[in-house]
């Protein structure tokens, strides 16, 4: 198994629908293993990695819908690769998962904005079912594409939802203020709103699992 970059991948499968994006970190090789035959077995398009510097090169590419890093992601503090990750895709959701004794690290995580965390060793079934649950309270782009969002509008969105200002926004994506308002104005005409109570309660009934869309 390469130490540097993708231990599997999930492409080539035949899925009824377009798979999930996954990224894990992890350097152990029975758990990249189990999970990744987990989330393969349940529709999802893994990609494992070794290193989180290989990780990040990877979600600057081409992104990912949750990224999944052991506490001790090997070569970077997960601090910092939390903090990495949330700068490259801020709508990312990233799932903690810590050896037994280590969870002050994930708690510490979920305060810098990880959805959740889990301990080792992983029962695998409560582990997919999680999973499952995190990717359905993120669901932005199956959404969000119908609308035809463009990439960056949806980063935007997201931040708004999670009650950015404008200001914020822009620091949080190192994009000028007016290039914000530019885009939020897009958005809110996208969703035929004019105000973010609306846009709020819009975006809720969108993407939250079980809603008819219109």
């Amino acid at each position: 198994m390469s130490g540097g970059g993708r231990a599997f991948t999930g492409r080539g499968r035949v899925m009824k629908k377009p798979s999930r994006k996954i990224f894990l970190v992890d350097d152990g090789t029975a758990t990249r293993a189990s999970v990744f035959n987990a989330l393969d077995e349940s529709g999802y398009d893994v990609t494992c990695f070794a290193h989180a510097e290989a990780c990040l090169s990877e979600l600057e590419r081409g992104g990912c819908h949750l990224l999944i890093a052991d506490t001790k992601a090997p070569g970077m503090d997960v601090m910092t690769l939390l903090s990495k990750a949330k700068q490259i895709a801020p709508w990312t959701p990233v799932m903690m998962i810590s050896e037994l004794g280590d969870v002050s690290k994930a708690v510490e995580a979920m305060r810098l904005g990880a959805a959740d965390f889990m301990e080792k060793p992983l029962n695998i079934t409560l582990f997919v079912t999680k999973v499952n649950e995190i990717l359905h309270r993120h669901a932005f782009d199956s959404s969000s594409d119908e609308l035809k969002l463009t990439k960056t509008e949806k980063k935007v969105l997201k931040l708004i939802l999670d009650g950015c200002s404008n200001k914020e926004v822009a620091y949080k994506m190192h994009i000028a203020l007016r290039t914000v308002e530019f885009h939020r104005s897009n958005i809110f005409r996208k969703f035929g709103v004019n105000n973010v109570v609306d846009l709020t309660k819009k975006a809720i009934a969108m993407f939250t699992p079980g809603n008819n869309k219109q």
